[in-house]
């Protein structure tokens, strides 16, 4: 009999992506402090979970290629690893 692999990477093959990768998107650099907000790209490592999908954050340090984001979800702060695929820029405007 199957195994579960959990509800998470259920049905993922049948998502698309809605743009092409570039190779900018794999060396976005990002400063200590930044903000941002997790977008998750289908099918790419460190794929965080789709509660964080569209969350803001700050990034607090670097952890190998990736990064340490800060996100308040509901009334605790978490800390997740996200690699910078999965992440964009805020832009503020005044």
């Amino acid at each position: 009999m199957k195994r579960s692999r959990g509800t998470l990477s259920r049905a993922t093959r049948k998502l698309k992506l809605k743009r092409k990768l570039t190779a900018i998107d794999m060396l976005k650099q990002f400063n200590i402090g930044d903000k941002v907000v997790v977008e998750p790209v289908i099918n790419q490592k460190g794929l965080p979970h789709p509660r964080f999908k569209g969350k803001l954050g700050t990034i607090v340090g670097i952890r190998g290629k990736s990064y340490e984001v800060e996100i308040h979800d509901f009334e605790r702060k978490k800390l997740i690893v996200v690699p910078p695929v999965h992440l964009k820029k805020l832009q503020i405007s005044r």
